[in-house]
């Protein structure tokens, strides 16, 4: 039998210390170094005794379960935590004291409250505003969930004396362990070839890397949510978007400590967010002898943003960059690897600071395998290091290295995630061209057509789907809003849209309400752009539906000159603004055009020859079917 208790000296999150009890009798460990001695009150404790941990098992496992709906399990939104995590890498184990504040989203009371942990972990006790419950008033057991990558959690139902209100929020402390190794059970229950499967899922705690994403890998802290499978549609990836959305104004506080032996680990990263470990005692006196030491990382209160809760510790080196002026800080243990990934972040500088200005440092940390899909977020590019060329690299140090908060603002999603997606664009159009980037925008677009709502007949202005600014699905917030990005940049101009971007960062300050980035394009182009964000970004009103209408060609009396006339229909109900082009061979002339919704607009072009072809948009602006129209012009034989 063993018993683990957790010494923390002083408050929660004070300096750390951790030693290992056992209930008998055991050799006494060489006597560590005086600078070493652990000193410390006990903060909280967790019991591995088999037989107490099977008595708690036993008691939560015979008791009724209540029966929850899918919208009683999803009313309840975290607005804080307060995380106290002890990891013991050699045996993947993860112990939590959560302190969370749980805020009732509906609009009846509810009599249970449902928090999911991972199946591999275990709660262990549970207070509600400050007092333990008793085995009567909470149950634990297994439910099938995609959400985490076992492919089940350990749910936790509570049952509150009082029902909790509308609108009413509750301070719960849980404590729960376990072990969190890689597995990717959820996908191979499903048919993936484990290779695939274990790409995908790489989320473990080992002695050689520690990555945990959070929900939808793997829910190493508590969270709320009806079952999920990735058989269902896309249901389970727009509930990771929902869940960012809804707790994006969260707090988030954490303190990490880590017991290990060998040499510190260099790092750890919370959400894209890196600090040092502090380690206790003498480093080399204790790694030759091999004693257990205790390091640990301080996290101040903070928001999450739009994204899911991860953290990683990072024992790889950090390998310094050949070129230094890369904003790159890379962990890996084959630096030889590491060059192509240098030069292509020091290549795409000079875009990325014309558009969103210097970089912040980006963290790259190597995974275990090379084939590991790569994991991206705010500061961290976490991806397998392998053999490539830079122009192949480009791509993703683009993205990444741009994919950083516009200040410290209410997250905007859309803004965010889209810029980051247009700076790839932007990457492509200078090796390819315009048309290359409209290309790789096209790859896209029938994906967005499916996921628009269908309007049909409905009455010009409604709004169904999901608007920028409220966002969940990736379709929306990352895909359509770089087609956003790319119609404003067509509309007003590099200048105009960098200056309006430099202003937003300036003063982020002040941005209170998502409109304050509009007003500031208006400032810097002189143009009214309510039409479009009113239609493209505060409400989802589908895409437009194109179509030529009319081209009326009449040649300039005495000149070997044409004025056409095209006329756009737009079945849509969203306005756009499109590239008319008028051409006669390798000649052309292009007009932007706006239709308006369920309308007709016409533009007139003065083309100098006899022409041959129009042709409305250039796959730039996301359309509802094709995004490329061409009409043949038949004229007359030209006038003497």
């Amino acid at each position: 039998m063993r018993a683990y208790r957790f010494l923390i000296a002083g408050a929660l999150f004070g300096c750390v210390a951790v030693l290992p009890l056992t209930a008998q009798q055991a050799p006494a460990p060489p006597p560590a170094p005086a600078d070493s001695q652990p000193h410390g009150s006990v903060i909280f404790s967790r019991n591995d005794d088999p037989e107490t941990t099977a008595q708690t098992a036993t008691v939560s496992s015979t008791a009724t379960v209540p029966e929850l709906t899918d919208s009683e399990r999803d009313a309840l939104t975290f607005t804080s935590y307060v995380l106290d995590v002890h990891i013991t890498p050699a045996d993947a184990m993860l112990a939590v004291r959560a302190k969370v504040t749980l805020h009732n989203e509906n609009e009846v009371p509810l009599a249970h409250l449902a928090l999911q942990l991972s199946s591999t972990l275990h709660w262990e006790s549970i207070e509600l505003n400050g007092r333990k419950l008793g085995p009567q008033e909470w149950v634990q057991h297994p439910r099938d969930t995609d959400a985490d990558h076992t492919g089940q959690v350990t749910e936790a139902i509570i049952t509150p004396a009082v029902p909790l209100a509308p609108g009413a929020s509750v301070s719960l402390t849980a404590i729960y362990s376990g072990a969190i190794a890689q597995t990717a059970q959820r996908l191979t229950r499903i048919g993936a070839p484990d290779s695939a499967a274990n790409s995908a899922d790489w989320d473990r705690i080992s002695t050689d890397f520690t990555g945990l994403r959070g929900f939808g890998n793997v829910l190493w802290y508590p969270v709320a949510s009806p079952s999920l499978f990735l058989g269902d549609g896309a249901r389970l990836f727009q509930a990771v978007g929902r869940m960012k959305l809804r707790q994006a104004q969260t707090i988030l506080q954490l303190r990490l400590t880590l017991e290990y032996t060998g040499a510190t680990p260099s790092l750890v990263v919370l959400n894209g967010e890196s600090k040092a470990l502090t380690s206790n005692g003498n480093e080399e006196i204790a790694a030759a002898a091999g004693i257990p030491r205790a390091a640990t990382a301080e996290f101040a209160a903070q928001r999450i943003g739009f994204r899911m809760p991860s953290l990683f510790i990072v024992s790889a080196p950090l390998v310094p960059s050949a070129d230094k002026t890369a904003p790159l800080h890379a962990h890996t243990v084959h630096p030889e690897l590491l060059t192509p990934y240098t030069a292509a972040a020091g290549q795409v500088l000079p875009l990325l600071t014309d558009w969103v200005g210097v970089p912040r440092p980006l963290t790259l940390i190597d995974l275990p395998e090379s084939n590991d899909q790569p994991f991206e977020t705010n500061g961290l590019l976490a991806l397998g290091l392998h053999a490539a060329q830079p122009s192949e690299l480009t791509l993703q140090m683009a993205h990444a290295l741009a994919r950083r908060p516009l200040g410290d603002v209410p997250p905007r999603a859309w803004m965010d995630e889209g810029l980051a997606q247009f700076m790839a664009l932007l990457e492509i159009e200078q090796v390819h061209g315009r048309e290359g980037a409209v290309t790789e925008m096209n790859q896209h677009g029938t994906a967005l057509a499916v996921a628009e709502p269908d309007l049909g007949d409905t009455a010009e202005g409604a709004n169904a789907g999901q608007s920028l600014i409220l966002a969940t699905d990736e379709i929306f917030y990352r895909t359509k809003a770089a087609d956003v990005w790319w119609m404003l940049r067509d509309m007003v101009g590099d200048t105009a849209l960098q200056q309006a971007l430099a202003r937003y960062r300036a003063t982020a300050a002040q941005a209170k309400e998502p409109s304050m980035f509009q007003k500031l394009l208006e400032q810097a182009s002189k143009k009214d752009m309510e039409w479009f964000f009113d239609d493209w970004v505060y409400r989802d009103r589908g895409l437009p539906d194109l179509s030529i209408a009319n081209v009326v060609p009449r040649q300039i009396l005495g000149k070997n000159s044409y004025l056409v006339a095209v006329e756009v229909a737009n079945d849509g109900y969203a306005t756009a603004e499109v590239p008319v082009i008028v051409r006669a061979g390798t000649v052309s002339i292009t007009e932007r055009l706006r239709v308006p919704a369920r309308a007709h607009a016409t533009t007139r072009i003065l083309f100098d020859g006899v022409p041959q072809e129009v042709q409305v948009n250039d796959g730039s602006v996301p359309e509802l079917r094709a995004t490329v129209h061409h009409k043949q012009i038949q004229t007359a034989s030209p006038q003497k």
